[in-house]
């Protein structure tokens, strides 16, 4: 199972050294990653997603909490959260197929960021989910090249699952 998790830590460096090394002692891949500045002045937040059981998350928690900068832990997975990510694509887009490429980018709520005689590149942000979907739909024109960020999350306050939601439309 993927765990996603939120680390605060003193922004200073050779934090995020500390913390990939650890991984890496460990045997663990990290799948995703973004780092950057929190809600307050010298801490940052990175969000991890991290393939791993439960029990196997909840040592590695433990050997995070050792190190020197690391502030606060969370294993977000289950929490109510909010997730997103960005992702830039660039098209095969030639006047023959153009307008497909951008009426899909339109469905997926894209935006166009830049445009040549043979390519789009098209900005993504959204639910890993969505990530999945567009790259899919648009393979058959051909993928020349992708960026993709790590996802960031951040619970809800209001507590409202919305995977659980999802569901109970489905069944409506």
């Amino acid at each position: 199972m993927k765990h996603t998790i939120s680390v605060l830590v003193e922004d200073e460096a050779g934090v995020l050294t500390r913390i990939a090394s650890l991984f890496a002692r460990r045997g663990f891949n990290i799948e995703s990653l973004a780092v950057g500045p929190a809600e307050q002045v010298g801490i940052s937040r990175i969000t991890m997603v991290v393939p791993g059981d439960d029990g196997t998350i909840e040592q590695l928690i433990k050997q995070l909490y050792k190190l020197v900068n690391v502030l606060k832990v969370q294993d977000i997975t289950q929490v109510p959260c909010v997730e997103r990510e960005l992702m830039l694509l660039k098209i095969n887009a030639t006047a023959s197929n153009r307008a497909e490429v951008i009426e899909l980018a339109q469905v997926f709520r894209a935006r166009i960021v830049d445009i040549s005689e043979e390519t789009l590149t098209i900005e993504v942000v959204g639910d890993p989910g969505k990530m999945v979907a567009i790259v899919q739909m648009l393979n058959k024109f051909g993928i020349r090249e992708i960026a993709r960020t790590g996802k960031v999350a951040l619970p809800r306050d209001s507590g409202v699952n919305t995977e659980y939601l999802k569901l109970l439309e489905s069944k409506v």
